[in-house]
């Protein structure tokens, strides 16, 4: 949809290569990941601090052009609505060219209308645009210092 969150970026990387990476969650996004997100119809948990979770499966894969995982279930405590994100999909589409990707991401039911839409876009544009540029380029994702 028009108004879903999203970012791209483009690296001197495979598609191929890209989504092996991007599945390695814990080389670009700072969290705590537990389970497994490599083929179609795995499924993980993320955890950022507290109580917080998400339950994501791999919901789609098609080699060397997408990834989309489908988040069936989430405890977000730092917003009214804690399930904001239950039953939205991040959608990453990669487009292979003369040695490079462009990945265009989508966070699929982020949009300007729900609660952590702005605090999300901030966080989502570092761990695409800087965080995975940075994992796919140089293999060290860019982490965030904690906050106190």
């Amino acid at each position: 949809m028009a108004n879903d969150f999203n970012s791209s970026i483009t690296a001197k990387i495979s598609a191929s290569e890209a989504i092996k990476k991007i599945s390695n969650v814990t080389g670009w996004w700072g969290v705590t990941f537990t389970g497994h997100s490599e083929k179609q119809n795995d499924t993980f948990q993320i955890t950022m601090g507290g109580d917080s979770f998400f339950d994501m499966a791999v919901s789609e894969l098609v080699p060397g052009k997408r990834v989309v995982w489908f988040i069936k279930d989430c405890y977000m405590p730092w917003f009214t609505d804690k399930k904001e994100w239950a039953n939205t999909r991040l959608i990453f589409d990669l487009n292979e060219h003369n040695g490079e990707t462009d990945l265009t991401f989508t966070h699929e039911g982020l949009t300007p209308e729900v609660e952590c839409y702005t605090d999300c876009e901030q966080g989502w544009t570092h761990w695409i645009k800087t965080s995975l540029q940075s994992y796919l380029t140089t293999g060290q994702g860019v982490f965030r210092k904690p906050t106190k």
